[in-house]
C-alpha cells in the first residue's frame, strides 16, 4: 500500500542514498511538446538539502529537455526504485529551479558535491510530495557499475570544447524553449 508525504522521512532519505540511479520526467506547459524522462545517478551528482530539498549536478549532455522544461514551468518528478529483494518505488514531487555556472547556488553545490568539470548548471529540487507505491513488477538486477564513458568524453572535451559544446547543443530544448542561458556558459 502507498503512502503519501508532504516531506521525505530518514528512511526514505537512506533509500536515495543507496540508490544507483533515479529517473527524472518533465514535461512542458500545455498539451503540446515532448515529455522527457532522463536517468541520473546518484551516488556521486544527487545531494539532500533537508527532508523538503534534494538536487543533481547536471552534466553536459545532447539534451537541454530537463533545463528548459524546468525554466518554462518547474514541474518535476524524480522517481527511485528498489532493484533489490525489498520492493519500493519512491516518488518526489516538486519544483525545479536551474542554477547555472553564474549563480553563487552553483558555485557553493559544485563544490560541496565535489565534482567541477562536465557539470552545466545544478538543480534544486523543493518537495511538495513524497509517495511510495509498492514496486512489485520492478526486477531483480545487481548494479555492476557506473559508465565511465561520459567521464572520458568530458576528458576528451576540456573546458573550451565543453563551453562550445554547450553553445551548440544547448540552448534551446527539441521544442524550442529556453535552455541555457548564453551568456553563463563558461
Amino acid at each position: 500500500m502507498g503512502v503519501v508525504r508532504p516531506e521525505l522521512t530518514s528512511n526514505q532519505i537512506e533509500f536515495i542514498k543507496g540508490s544507483a540511479v533515479c529517473f527524472v520526467a518533465t514535461a512542458p506547459s500545455g498539451s503540446e511538446g515532448h515529455i522527457n524522462c532522463s536517468p541520473r545517478p546518484v551516488d556521486w551528482s544527487f545531494y539532500i538539502d533537508s527532508p523538503k530539498r534534494v538536487g543533481w549536478l547536471d552534466l553536459v549532455g545532447s539534451g537541454i529537455e530537463t533545463i528548459a522544461h524546468l525554466k518554462e514551468n518547474g514541474r518535476v518528478v524524480l522517481m527511485f526504485c528498489s532493484f533489490g529483494p525489498k520492493p519500493l518505488i519512491l516518488r518526489l514531487h516538486g519544483h525545479g529551479v536551474v542554477f547555472e555556472p553564474t549563480d553563487a547556488f552553483f558555485e557553493d553545490t559544485k563544490a560541496r558535491v565535489g565534482r567541477s568539470l562536465g557539470v552545466r548548471a545544478v538543480i534544486a529540487v523543493d518537495i511538495e510530495r513524497v509517495s511510495t507505491s509498492c514496486g512489485n513488477g520492478v526486477p531483480i538486477m545487481d548494479f555492476v557499475a557506473n559508465r565511465p564513458t561520459i567521464d572520458e568524453w568530458i576528458d576528451r572535451k576540456g573546458t573550451d570544447g565543453l563551453a562550445e559544446y554547450r553553445k551548440m547543443n544547448n540552448l534551446a530544448s527539441i521544442d524550442g524553449l529556453v535552455g541555457l542561458d548564453s551568456e553563463k556558459i563558461l
